[in-house]
């Protein structure tokens, strides 16, 4: 099983670490991360592996935005996501 975590805000230092350090502390793996910086603002996307993630998806969000100040943090199951994006 997979998820997207989408992550859009301001521009500051250490927003990649705080992501990556949660996701690591819930033993989720880090698969592909794209990211980037348009002027002042911070874009990400990042796939995880939730094969063995010890928390449920609403969890890690909530986890993900206590340490967001000022960011935009969404989890989203792989199945919800392809769902979503179908044409």
């Amino acid at each position: 099983m997979k998820a997207v975590i989408t992550v859009i805000g301001k521009d500051m230092v250490g927003i990649l670490a705080k992501v990556s350090n949660v996701c690591a502390d819930v033993n989720a793996n880090i698969m592909e991360v794209t990211q980037s910086v348009l002027q002042d603002y911070f874009a990400m996307v990042m796939l995880i592996d939730m094969e063995k993630m010890s928390t449920s998806v609403a969890e890690l969000e909530t986890r993900l935005t206590e340490n967001a100040a000022g960011m935009k943090i969404h989890v989203m199951h792989e199945d919800i996501f392809n769902s979503m994006h179908r044409i």
